[in-house]
């Protein structure tokens, strides 16, 4: 059996990690070709050492004089652009870089790639209609590993959209859900981002603990799938076990339940789903385990308001709600503002005269918009 090239994307992010675990258990199959971080030095010469990749990719010129002489010693090629590869095609590609930075990275390797697994959702909510035209320029194959949208799309797969009544993205409430006499202004960036579920970066982290992650993966949904984000509701479910549900107008519901272990989503989409792998599943164990369902109180999660801001859920309007959060998020991990601003301040903006200015004169037309765009709210935040 031939093995499958790969390239990973953020190879020292969560999501990279867990794709390197499956990968070091399942050797015979796949060829680690490419690897890529940014900032986390160890961890990269670490994998690199491991998984012996004839590439390095990082556009952090001091990561690369920092590893220079371990790639030169170790016959490394190290390279700072996608595009000087050459006449090389990955089987698989895991795109995993954290934020807006991924999205050039995520256009750049498609046309290298036979298929690419996606769990950047800044990159699809910033720029889909530029990576879904690369899909289609270089015949890739596409798959969605975000837990909802993998699961989304089994759901959904060889399905009449039309019957489609409603599809609900769960969420676990994250780290305060239910919790009395939490003070969110005396929160700290380490309480919120502690996930009762999931292990993840800082950011998604905090994106989950304000609920704006589910904001985000509604809007990615729509895009991927393109359906109306009307169609998409949130549903609180604390168990993290049933990751998307899918009401049809023929009176049958489908739901996937699995471990929160991303590794079942990525393991899945590597394999096409006809692994023969064994992975955990204690669902004999929880059979009697109560499965719960609570729908959100936008007084208590007013980030869910943004879904109801219609004049700003345009390509555009995307962009501003993505970024302008990123920017928040990064001024709280630094202790800047408070956890409670940020959803605050992200209203407040959304709805300021500036954007609202903007929405109406910028439109998306190429790569070089979605960026305008992002200086535009580096600008309007004094960044």
């Amino acid at each position: 059996m031939i093995k499958k090239k790969i390239c990973i994307l953020g190879s020292t992010g969560s999501i990279g990690r867990s794709t390197l675990e499956i990968i070091s258990k399942n050797k015979k199959d796949f060829d680690v070709v490419l690897l890529s971080g940014n900032s986390n030095i160890k961890l990269l010469i670490s994998q690199a050492k491991k998984f012996k990749p004839k590439y390095i990719y990082s556009n952090n010129f001091y990561l690369t004089q920092k590893i220079k002489y371990f790639c030169i010693t170790n016959n490394i090629v190290i390279i700072n652009d996608l595009n000087l590869l050459n006449k090389i095609k990955f089987d698989i590609t895991v795109s995993a870089i954290s934020g807006i930075a991924g999205l050039l990275p995520t256009i750049n390797i498609i046309k290298f790639s036979k298929k690419i697994l996606i769990a950047n959702k800044e990159s699809i909510i910033c720029g889909w209609k530029f990576i879904f035209k690369e899909i289609k320029k270089y015949n890739c194959s596409f798959g969605p590993i975000d837990s909802e949208h993998f699961s989304i799309q089994s759901l959904i797969e060889n399905k009449n959209k039309n019957l489609i009544k409603t599809i609900y993205i769960t969420a676990s409430g994250g780290p305060f859900f239910n919790k009395k006499n939490v003070n969110l202004k005396t929160v700290t960036p380490m309480q919120a981002a502690k996930h009762p579920k999931w292990k993840m970066g800082k950011k998604i982290s905090i994106d989950s603990a304000t609920l704006i992650n589910k904001v985000l993966e509604v809007i990615e949904a729509s895009l991927i799938f393109k359906l109306p984000i009307n169609k998409f509701k949130i549903m609180i479910h604390p168990e993290s076990l049933v990751h998307a549900i899918v009401q049809f107008k023929n009176g049958l519901s489908s739901m996937l339940y699995y471990e929160n272990d991303m590794k079942i989503p990525i393991l899945n989409s590597m394999y096409n789903n006809f692994s023969n792998l064994t992975v955990k599943n204690d669902f004999d164990k929880r059979i009697s385990q109560k499965l719960s369902f609570y729908r959100p109180n936008l007084k208590k999660i007013p980030s869910i308001k943004i879904l109801g801001f219609n004049k700003i859920l345009n390509e555009t309007g995307f962009v501003l709600i993505n970024v302008v959060n990123e920017i928040l998020v990064e001024r709280f991990l630094k202790k800047k503002i408070f956890f409670s601003d940020i959803v605050k301040k992200l209203l407040n903006v959304l709805n300021s005269k500036k954007v609202k200015n903007f929405l109406k004169n910028d439109k998306i037309k190429n790569i070089q918009d979605v960026f305008k765009a992002y200086n535009f709210c580096r600008k309007l935040m004094k960044c």
